[in-house]
C-alpha cells in the first residue's frame, strides 16, 4: 500500500520533481565518471614514470570524492527540505484524515527510495556515456594513443558510487522521519502564509551598506591587484577577507538598495507589475543574503579554477622545452665550500657513460643588486641580485647544445634572463642604455634585449639575472653554484634516466646520504616532463570535478530557492490575477524576477573572477607565460550549457506551480 501511494505521489508529482531528478542524476554521472579513471587498461600498463602519477591521481580523486560527496549530500538534504516544504499541507491533510506520523514517514521514505532507485540507475547509465569521452581525454593527456582506447565499465566505481549515494538517502530517509516528526496539524496547513524576514525597516541602511561595501570592494580588489598571489602578505589576507565580508554585504544590501533607488523614478516603479516584481525580489534575497553570497564565492572559483586549469597545464607542459634545454643536469648550489660538481661525483666514481656528452660551469655571485647594475631606482627591480659565470663556461654550454661560440671584449657582457617579472624591466632599461655598472666600471651589454634561456634542466624557469662576463674577473671569487649538464645519444635513455633520478632519491632533507654534501639536485628532461604532466594533470582533474560540482550546486540552490519562492507566493498570484493580470503578464513577471535571481550571483562572480584570474595568471606567467582565451570559451560553453538547462527548468517549473494553484 505505502509503495503504491508513493509512486501514485512521485508520478502525480513528477513536474516538481524535475530539479531535483536533473541534480541527482547529474550527481550520480559526475561522481561515478570522475572516479571509474582507473577501469582504462591502456593507463595502468603505461611502463614509464606517468605510471606513478596515474597511481596517485586516482588516490587524489578518491579523497576529493569524500569531499564531493560531502557536499552534494548537503545539496540532495537541501533539495529535499524544498520538497518537504512545499507538501507540507498535503501531509496536513493526511494527518486529518487519520494518517499517523510514522505511516507518513514510510510513504516519504519509500518515495526517497524510488527516487534515489531511479536517479542512481539513471546517473550510472549516462555517466558510463561520458566516462568514455573522460578517459579519451586522460589517455590524451599522458599521450597514449587512441589506438589503446577500450570500452570499459569500472565495477569499482558503481560500487563507490552506490555505497556513497546509498548513505546520502538513507541520511535524507532519517532527515525526513525527524522532521516529519517535528511538525504538528496547524504548522502543515499553516505553511506558505510567513512573510519574509526584513532585518531593517530603514531602507537608508540598505543604501549607506551598499555604498561602503562597493567601495570596501573596490579597496580589496586594487590591494589584491598590487600584491599579486603573495600568500605570505598580511595585506592580501587581509583583502581576501574584506572581499568575502563585502560579498556578504553585497547581498544583504542589495534588494533594499534596488528597492531604494527605483522607488525613486515613479515611472518605473508602477510601470506595468514592476512593484510586484521587485517586492518578489527583495523578499527572496532579503531572505537568502547568505546563501546567494555563497553561491557567488563558489561560481567564483569555478569559473578561475576552469578558465586558468585547461591553460595552465597546456601552456606550462608547452613551456617546459624551454626550461629543459639539456637531457638531464646535476645541479650543486649554496656551494659554501667553493667545491666544483665534478670533484663531488668523482668521489663516489659516478660515471659519465659512452652515449653521453656533458659539459660543466660554475656560477659566481659578487654582491651586485639590479638597481645598482642599471644604476636605477625602479622598485621592479629592489630586492633582486645579479649572478655570474665565465664566458668560456658559457661556451661550453652552447657547445653542448650545437650553438656558435661567441667572443667577448674585456669590457663586454652578455646578459641572460627568462623570469618574465624581470625580463620587461631589464628589456626597457637595455632600451634606454646598453651600459651597466660592475664594481664601479662600466660594461657594454652585447645583446640588445634579455637572452631567455636556463642554462640548466629545471622544473621551472629560474635564470633571474645571469651576467657572462670575461674569465679574469671571475678569478677571485668563490663558487656560489656548479652544475653538470648531459645530452644523450638515442640510446640507453631509461638507463640514464634513472641514473640521475637515484642522486635525488638518496637526499634525505636536503643532504645526500652518499655525497655528504647539502642542496644537490639532479633532474633528467623526461622525469621533469612526467613530473610536471602529473601534478598539472592532478590539479586540472580535481578543479575540473570540483568545479563542476560547486557549478550544479549552485545552479540547483538557485533553482531550489525559486521553486520554493513560487509555492511561497501562491496567495500573491492569486490576488495579482483577481486585480485582472491575465497570464501572459504572470508569466513576464516569474521570468524577470527568475532571470534576475539567477543572474545575481552570476554577475558578482564574474567581476570576482576577472580579478582572480588576472592576479593568477600574472603570478603564473612569472614562469611559464599563458594564454586563457581557449580554456575561457571551455568554460564559458560548459557554464551557459547549465546555466541555460537549469535557468529554463525552474522558469517552467516555476509557471507549472503558478499556473496549477491559482
Amino acid at each position: 500500500m505505502y509503495f503504491k501511494i508513493a509512486a501514485v505521489n512521485i508520478k502525480k508529482s513528477y513536474k516538481d520533481y524535475t530539479i531535483y531528478f536533473l541534480t541527482l542524476i547529474l550527481a550520480v554521472c559526475i561522481f561515478y565518471s570522475f572516479n571509474s579513471i582507473d577501469s582504462q587498461k591502456a593507463l595502468a600498463e603505461i611502463n614509464s614514470l606517468d605510471a606513478e602519477y596515474i597511481s596517485r591521481l586516482i588516490d587524489f580523486m578518491s579523497g576529493v570524492s569524500l569531499l564531493v560527496s560531502i557536499i552534494l549530500g548537503g545539496l540532495i538534504l537541501y533539495a529535499n527540505n524544498f520538497l518537504i516544504k512545499k507538501r507540507k499541507k498535503e501531509l496536513g491533510i493526511y494527518m486529518i484524515l487519520g494518517m499517523g506520523k510514522r505511516k507518513i514517514s514510510r510513504i516519504l521514505v519509500t518515495e526517497t527510495s524510488i527516487v534515489g532507485a531511479i536517479s542512481l540507475v539513471a546517473g550510472l547509465i549516462l555517466g558510463i556515456g561520458v566516462s568514455q569521452g573522460l578517459s579519451t581525454f586522460t589517455l590524451k593527456l599522458f599521450d597514449v594513443g587512441m589506438d589503446e582506447y577500450r570500452f570499459a565499465v569500472s565495477t569499482s566505481a558503481i560500487g563507490k558510487t552506490i555505497l556513497y549515494f546509498g548513505i546520502m538517502f538513507l541520511l535524507v530517509m532519517i532527515f525526513n522521519v525527524f522532521v516529519i516528526s517535528k511538525y504538528n496539524i496547524i504548522d502543515l496547513l499553516t505553511a506558505g502564509r510567513k512573510g519574509e524576514n526584513i532585518k531593517f525597516k530603514s531602507p537608508f541602511i540598505y543604501l549607506l551598506s551598499f555604498i561602503l561595501c562597493v567601495i570596501s570592494l573596490g579597496f580589496a580588489y586594487k590591494s589584491i591587484l598590487e600584491i599579486g598571489l603573495d600568500l605570505r602578505e598580511p595585506m592580501f589576507k587581509l583583502s581576501i577577507a574584506v572581499a568575502i565580508i563585502c560579498t556578504i554585504v553585497f547581498f544583504f544590501s542589495l534588494s533594499g538598495f534596488i528597492l531604494y533607488v527605483v522607488n525613486k523614478n515613479k515611472k518605473v516603479y508602477f510601470k506595468g507589475l514592476n512593484i510586484f516584481v521587485l517586492k518578489q525580489i527583495n523578499s527572496k534575497v532579503n531572505t537568502n543574503f547568505l546563501s546567494m553570497a555563497l553561491i557567488s564565492i563558489m561560481l567564483f572559483i569555478t569559473i578561475v579554477v576552469l578558465s586558468i586549469g585547461i591553460s595552465f597545464k597546456k601552456d606550462s607542459e608547452a613551456g617546459l622545452e624551454k626550461t629543459t634545454p639539456f637531457d638531464a643536469s646535476i645541479i650543486l648550489s649554496a656551494n659554501d665550500e667553493n667545491k666544483n660538481i665534478e670533484d663531488i661525483l668523482n668521489k663516489i666514481d659516478f660515471k659519465i657513460s659512452g652515449n653521453e656528452t656533458y659539459a660543466t660551469y660554475n656560477e659566481y655571485v659578487v654582491g651586485i643588486k639590479l638597481k645598482d647594475l642599471f644604476t636605477t631606482e625602479d622598485e621592479t627591480l629592489e630586492g633582486w641580485g645579479g649572478t655570474f659565470i665565465k664566458i668560456s663556461d658559457y661556451n661550453k654550454i652552447l657547445e653542448l647544445k650545437g650553438e656558435k661560440e661567441i667572443n667577448l671584449n674585456k669590457d663586454e657582457v652578455l646578459l641572460l634572463s627568462n623570469y618574465n617579472k624581470l625580463v620587461e624591466p631589464i628589456n626597457e632599461k637595455l632600451k634606454i642604455s646598453n651600459e651597466v655598472n660592475i664594481k664601479g666600471k662600466e660594461y657594454l651589454v652585447k645583446n640588445d634585449k634579455a637572452i631567455e634561456e636556463n642554462l640548466q634542466t629545471s622544473s621551472s624557469a629560474n635564470t633571474y639575472c645571469t651576467i657572462v662576463i670575461n674569465d679574469k674577473f671571475l678569478s677571485d671569487y668563490k663558487i656560489y653554484k656548479s652544475v653538470l649538464n648531459i645530452m644523450y645519444s638515442d640510446n640507453n635513455r631509461e638507463e640514464n634516466n634513472k641514473k640521475y633520478e637515484e642522486i635525488n632519491e638518496n637526499s634525505i632533507n636536503g643532504k645526500h646520504k652518499i655525497l655528504n654534501v647539502k642542496d644537490i639536485d639532479a633532474y633528467s628532461k623526461d622525469g621533469v616532463y612526467s613530473r610536471y604532466k602529473g601534478a598539472s594533470t592532478t590539479i586540472l582533474f580535481i578543479g575540473i570535478y570540483l568545479g563542476i560540482v560547486f557549478l550544479i550546486t549552485s545552479m540547483a540552490v538557485l533553482a531550489l530557492q525559486q521553486l520554493s519562492e513560487a509555492s511561497d507566493s501562491i496567495e500573491r498570484y492569486k490576488a495579482l490575477k483577481r486585480l485582472g493580470a491575465n497570464k501572459k503578464m504572470i508569466d513576464k513577471t516569474i521570468f524577470i524576477q527568475t532571470l534576475i535571481y539567477f543572474s545575481l550571483p552570476v554577475i558578482l562572480a564574474l567581476i570576482h573572477s576577472v580579478v582572480g584570474i588576472v592576479v593568477v595568471n600574472d603570478y603564473i606567467s612569472n614562469f611559464n607565460p599563458i594564454d586563457i582565451r581557449s580554456s575561457a570559451l571551455i568554460t564559458a560553453l560548459i557554464f551557459i550549457i547549465v546555466y541555460i538547462g537549469y535557468f529554463y527548468t525552474t522558469y517552467s517549473g516555476y509557471k507549472n506551480i503558478v499556473k496549477n494553484n491559482i
